[in-house]
C-alpha cells in the first residue's frame, strides 16, 4: 500500500509541476528487436522508451533525424506509425538480495521457480568508471584451488584474467572450480551466462548446488533464445551488481561466459540497426564495447574489489582473431586452453607456454612464489625438449635428458586434476617439494660421492703404501739377487778369461 501511495503521490507532483510533458515521435521502420524512430530530439543514451504501450526498450543511438531504439520488453506486434514516448528517465534494471542462490535475469524474476522476487532494487545499466585515484594496487592473492594456475600463473584479487580456448576445453569448468575453491572465504560470485541453453545452465546451478557453491553464488541468466538486447545488456548490469557488492566492501568474483556470443550479438544488433560494419562485420566500437565492460575490474581503495575472468571461444585454437586480441590487450592475462592437452587427458587443458599472468609474483606469498618460479622453469624446459624427443628412443638420449624427461612426465602428471577438486596451497607446495628434494639430494650425493671418492682414495693410497711398502722391500731383494747375479757372472767371466 505504501508503494502505490508513493507512486501517486510522485505522479500528482509531475502533473502538479508540468512534468507529465513528454517527447513523442513515430516508428518509421521496425526490425525483430529495433525499430527507427523519427521525431525524438531531446533524448539521450539509455533513456527509457515506451512504444504505444505495446513494447519497451533504450535509445541505442542518436542520428540527425532518426533515433535507434532496443526493444527488451515485446507485448504487442509494433508497426510503423505507433506514437513512441521518451520517458526523460534512464532506463534501469532490477535485481533482489535474495537472489544469491538463484538463477535470475536483469529484470528481476527468479528462472528456476519462475516467479518475481518482491524486494527489488533498480540497477543501472552502467555507472560511471572508477577513478584510478580510487584503485588501489592489486596485492591480494585470489586462489582458484588449481595448481597450475595458482603456482605458476597467479591471480590477484582485481585482476582481470581471460580464459581463451576451443569448445570443449574445459573453460567454464576452470572457472566453475574457481568459485568452488571460494567456499568460506567471504566472496561473492556473480556467475554471467551469455547465450547458452536452459539445460546448461540448469546443469551449472545444480552442479554448483551440489557443493555448496550456491549459497555465494548469483547466476544472471540470458538464454539463447532470448531477444539479443537482453543478452547485450546482461554482463553490464551484472557488473552493477558486482560494484555495489563492492562498495560494500565485499570481494567479487564475475565470471563472463562468454565474451565471444556477446559480440556475435552487438555485431548482429549493429547490423540490424545499419550500422557500418568493419573488420570481420563488427562494429567500429566492439572494442570500446568490451573494455569499458572490463575496466570496471579493480582493487576499490575502500577495501573491496571485482575480480573478472572473461571466458572467450576461439576456432582452430586461432587466439589471434579480432575479439580475442581485443580481449587479449584489455586484460592483465591469459589462460590458454589446449584441445592437444585436452585430447592427451592433460586437465586442466592449459598451454603453459601461450598462457600468461602480467601480475606474477608481486599477489604470490613467498613460498608460493619460491615453488612456483621452479616449477615453471623445469616444466618449460621439459616442454620445449619433449616437442624434439616425444618420439624417440629414450634409451639413446644421454643420461641428463632421460632425467629431464623423467621428471618432466612427473611435473605433468601432479598438474592433473579433476574437476571440482580444488587445492590448497600446502597440498600444491608439499606435491612438488621433490623438485627441491631433488636437488638437495643431488648436491648430497656429489657431496657424499665426493667424500666417498676421498676416503676411496686416501684407502688407495694407504693401501698403495702398503703395497708400495712390501714392493720396495721385494724390488730390494730382487735387486739384491740381480746384484749377486751379477757378481757370480762377472766372476765367470773373469775366470774364464783368466783361463
Amino acid at each position: 500500500m505504501n508503494d502505490i501511495k508513493d507512486n501517486v503521490d510522485r505522479a500528482l507532483d509531475e502533473i502538479g509541476n508540468n512534468q507529465n510533458v513528454y517527447a513523442t515521435g513515430r516508428v518509421v521502420r521496425v526490425n525483430k528487436y529495433n525499430i527507427e524512430v523519427s521525431g525524438l530530439n531531446d533524448v539521450s543514451f539509455y533513456e527509457a522508451i515506451n512504444v504505444a504501450d505495446k513494447a519497451s526498450g533504450y535509445i541505442m543511438g542518436i542520428y540527425p533525424n532518426k533515433v535507434i531504439v532496443s526493444l527488451v520488453h515485446v507485448t504487442g506486434e509494433v508497426v510503423p506509425g505507433d506514437l513512441v514516448y521518451a520517458l526523460k528517465k534512464e532506463f534501469k534494471c532490477q535485481f533482489s538480495l535474495d537472489s544469491m542462490g538463484k538463477v535470475i535475469d536483469i529484470f528481476g524474476n527468479d528462472l528456476i521457480a519462475g516467479k518475481r522476487f518482491e524486494k527489488l532494487v533498480e540497477v543501472p545499466i552502467e555507472n560511471p568508471t572508477i577513478p584510478i585515484m580510487d584503485r588501489s594496487p592489486v596485492t591480494r592473492e585470489f586462489l582458484t584451488g588449481i595448481t597450475g594456475i595458482d603456482l605458476m600463473y597467479p591471480i590477484g584479487k582485481g585482476q582481470r584474467q581471460l580464459i581463451i580456448g576451443d569448445k570443449k576445453t574445459g573453460k567454464s569448468q576452470v572457472a566453475l572450480d574457481a568459485i568452488v575453491n571460494q567456499k568460506e572465504k567471504k566472496m561473492v560470485c556473480i556467475y554471467v551466462a551469455l547465450g547458452k541453453t536452459k539445460k546448461e545452465v540448469k546443469d551449472i546451478y545444480f552442479e554448483l548446488t551440489k557443493r555448496g557453491a550456491a549459497s555465494y553464488t548469483i547466476i544472471i541468466a540470458s538464454f539463447n533464445d532470448e531477444l539479443p538486447t537482453r543478452t547485450y545488456l546482461t554482463p553490464y548490469v551484472a557488473t552493477s551488481i558486482a560494484e555495489m557488492f563492492m562498495m560494500q566492501k565485499y570481494d567479487v568474483l564475475v565470471v563472463f561466459d562468454d565474451l565471444k556470443k556477446h559480440a556475435d550479438v552487438y555485431r548482429e544488433i549493429s547490423l540490424t540497426s545499419k550500422k557500418t560494419p568493419g573488420r570481420d562485420a563488427y562494429p567500429s566500437d566492439i572494442f570500446y564495447t568490451h573494455s569499458r565492460l572490463l575496466e570496471k575490474g579493480a582493487q576499490h581503495i575502500g577495501g573491496g574489489s571485482i575480480t573478472m575472468l572473461p571466458i572467450v571461444e576461439t576456432k582452430s585454437g586461432d587466439i589471434t582473431d579480432y575479439i580475442s586480441t581485443n580481449i587479449i590487450s584489455i586484460c592483465d592475462g591469459q589462460l590458454v586452453l589446449s584441445a592437444k592437452n585436452f585430447a592427451r587427458g592433460e586437465k586442466p587443458a592449459i598451454d603453459y607456454g601461450l598462457s600468461v599472468s602480467r601480475l606474477g609474483g608481486s599477489v604470490q606469498t613467498s613460498d608460493m612464489k619460491k615453488v612456483g618460479t621452479k616449477l615453471r622453469r623445469e616444466l618449460l624446459s621439459y616442454l620445449e625438449v619433449r616437442s624434439v624427443y616425444e618420439l624417440a628412443n629414450i634409451d639413446e638420449m644421454s643420461k641428463e635428458l632421460q632425467k629431464k624427461m623423467k621428471d618432466g612426465k612427473v611435473i605433468l602428471n601432479k598438474l592433473k586434476q579433476y574437476k571440482f577438486s580444488p587445492k590448497s596451497k600446502e597440498e600444491m607446495k608439499s606435491d612438488f617439494a621433490f623438485l627441491f628434494d631433488d636437488n638437495a639430494n643431488a648436491s648430497g650425493t656429489n657431496d657424499n660421492g665426493s667424500k666417498e671418492q676421498g676416503n676411496g682414495d686416501t684407502n688407495k693410497n694407504t693401501s698403495s703404501n702398503d703395497s708400495g711398502s712390501s714392493n720396495i722391500e721385494g724390488e730390494k731383494n730382487t735387486s739384491g739377487d740381480s746384484s749377486n747375479s751379477k757378481e757370480v757372472k762377472q766372476g765367470e767371466q773373469t775366470k774364464g778369461t783368466e783361463a
